[in-house]
């Protein structure tokens, strides 16, 4: 659950899963130029650069980079030797709040997400509600993610809604076209492969327009392009996307 193995003392480490941020959610890697300033605030604040309010709270719809930007700030407090919790809530709901939450306050840096998987439920918003108060007594960094702004997560406690929002609030629009071309072309770079511009926009007229659909695109035609030993050409992408239709 802490991106640091070897500090799970807490309640958190003993839930039955087995968490790890993915080594490709890092600051350099995001992509959004309407989301530059809510990139560098989440930045600021994983590395404890003194933000005068020490919680941000992103919102939005999907494939905007919540995920992305709430594990980079982990993965930077990490590297400065600071303790960092990253808990995706839609997958720890079914638990007790107690066995998720306790403990928290003795790390650096806190990232939740999936926050409208468990707000509304009363055990949870009372879990959550002393939690941010533990935090900030802790002078904890708290990073907060979920598709609505604090007063539209339908809170039972109305102090929660409060607490949710006690810093920058910052909603993020999804990557322009752009955008995506570079985070492809990116992407592609880490699996050694080359990407050219012409290859990107052919892959961008003709593919959904969504990062998640992109990415396992991408991967699809790594294991294609090894299999075969072949370039990333517009024709080998076209022959790709052909087969993947008919699939």
């Amino acid at each position: 659950m802490t991106r640091d193995p070897a500090s799970a003392d807490t309640d958190v480490a003993q839930l039955p899963l087995d968490l790890r941020l993915r080594d490709a959610s890092r600051f350099a890697e995001y992509h959004a130029e309407a989301n530059r300033i809510a990139r560098d605030t989440v930045e600021s604040l994983g590395r404890n650069a003194g933000l005068s309010q020490p919680q941000v709270y992103l919102h939005g719809p999907g494939a905007t980079g919540k995920t992305h930007l709430l594990q980079a700030a982990c993965h930077v407090a990490h590297e400065r030797g600071d303790r960092a919790a990253y808990l995706p809530l839609a997958e720890l709901a079914t638990a007790p709040p107690a066995a998720v939450l306790d403990g928290l306050e003795r790390s650096g840096l806190v990232a939740l997400d999936d926050l409208a998987a468990v707000v509304g439920s009363p055990a949870w918003d009372e879990a959550l509600f002393g939690l941010l108060n533990r935090l900030r007594d802790a002078g904890c960094r708290v990073l907060l993610a979920a598709p609505e702004p604090p007063d539209g997560m339908g809170a039972t406690l109305p102090d929660l809604s409060s607490r949710l929002g006690w810093g920058p609030v910052f909603r993020l629009e999804p990557p322009e076209e752009e955008d995506l071309r570079r985070i492809l072309v990116d992407r592609a770079r880490r699996r050694g492969l080359e990407m050219p511009d012409a290859v990107a926009n052919y892959v961008l007229r003709h593919q959904r327009r969504d990062v998640a659909a992109l990415l396992v695109l991408l991967e699809r035609l790594d294991l294609a392009a090894l299999a075969e030993q072949r370039r990333l050409t517009i024709p080998f992408v076209r022959d790709q996307l052909a087969r993947s239709a008919a699939d």
